[in-house]
């Protein structure tokens, strides 16, 4: 057995899950439900972003996982039902990069079958505008673009891609075309993109898109974070009232990760994801699965609990549930909260493997 994984006897499998949850919705330790699934189709990726996937790291000699190896889109789709027995109420596809991933419109059909989910995807945009309408069809409800620079040099310093700025904006387009509401991500790094604030924020102010600025993270074990890269969500906010004055709103339910505030003079809304600075780990409802089927409690594991071994043994609905719900009980994790010098170095999952 691998450190970390869970094997249970079948008598265990059946116990209980939490009693204050809901019929169907389970707790885990510090009383938080289980209704957000982060689902990584793949450990490719087209860009090497240098907060995810830095080349240094994952060049031509990178070991990526075997075909064989990553779930099927049928086992992909029996999973998510059984988590949307357990409560999950929304499903994001993500990777590596999800549109890498061959035919995926054909697994979003499969689970636009599931009633009560939400679907979403985050992709890097490059591949979007070639299955952006192919995906509004299959049923995907919206989708999460990630750009980091306006400015092509900038852009491609960030990304290490091997295409232009202008390609994710043609994605972006696309998508707004099949009629898919999309929100826009950007990381920010002290030192590298900083400057991009603004010429991001001009842009899509008025469009409908909804621009998000996320805090530069210690994700995985790869990017040689910092915390004097941190460019922190009151400076974000600082630089973009400085011009566009800002009002708070509401965060539309409890465990929305990202605070959300609007342009006085109507020009639309722009969220803030202030993990390292403004921790939310007390409202965390996100579990996260890996390509081939080991799930992860937190963005900053260690370690994960190998799901696919069970679903491949012949387990029946009912065991999977119980065993997924036994591994969320478990669950105490509150790392952003408790992220200090000595934290910071701790060996994590690498995010290109199970997603943002």
């Amino acid at each position: 057995m691998k450190s970390g994984e869970i094997l249970l006897p079948l008598s265990s499998l059946r116990r209980p899950v939490a009693s204050a949850a809901p019929a169907g919705e389970v707790l885990d330790g510090l009383g938080r439900p289980l209704h957000d699934l982060r689902i990584s189709v793949t450990d490719r990726c087209n860009f090497r972003c240098t907060y995810c996937m830095p080349r240094d790291k994952f060049g031509r000699d990178h070991a990526f996982l075997a075909h064989d190896e990553i779930l099927r889109y049928e086992e992909i789709a029996r999973l998510a039902a059984v988590f949307a027995q357990l409560g999950v109420r929304k499903i994001r596809l993500t990777g590596g990069e999800p549109l890498m991933r061959k035919h995926l419109p054909r697994l979003v059909a499969m689970l636009a079958e599931i009633p009560g989910l939400e679907l979403t995807l985050t992709t890097n945009g490059a591949l979007l505008a070639r299955h952006a309408a192919d995906l509004k069809a299959a049923g995907l409800h919206r989708i999460t673009v990630s750009l980091d620079a306006l400015d092509d040099a900038s852009f491609r310093r960030m990304s290490d891609a091997g295409c232009g700025v202008n390609e994710v904006l043609a994605g972006i387009d696309a998508a707004q075309a099949a009629g898919l509401p999309l929100k826009v991500n950007m990381v920010v790094r002290r030192g590298l993109n900083e400057d991009q604030i603004l010429p991001l924020a001009r842009h899509f102010r008025g469009s409908g898109h909804v621009l998000r600025f996320i805090e530069y993270m210690d994700v995985g074990s790869s990017n040689g974070w910092r915390m004097d890269e941190v460019f922190s969500a009151q400076e974000i906010l600082a630089c973009i009232g400085s011009e566009f004055p800002l009002e708070a709103l509401d965060r539309p339910t409890p465990d929305a990760v990202a605070e959300r505030w609007r342009y006085v003079d109507g020009g639309g809304e722009i969220g803030v994801i202030a993990s390292v600075t403004r921790a939310f780990c007390h409202e965390c409802s996100r579990l996260r699965m890996s390509p081939e089927g080991k799930l992860f409690t937190c963005l900053f594991a260690s370690t994960g609990h190998d799901l696919r071994a069970l679903l491949r043994e012949g387990r029946t609905d009912a065991e999977l549930a119980a065993w997924i719900g036994s591994v969320w009980h478990a669950r105490t994790d509150r790392y952003s909260e408790l992220r200090s010098s000595a934290t910071a170095p701790s060996r994590k999952i690498e995010m290109s493997y199970i997603g943002g």
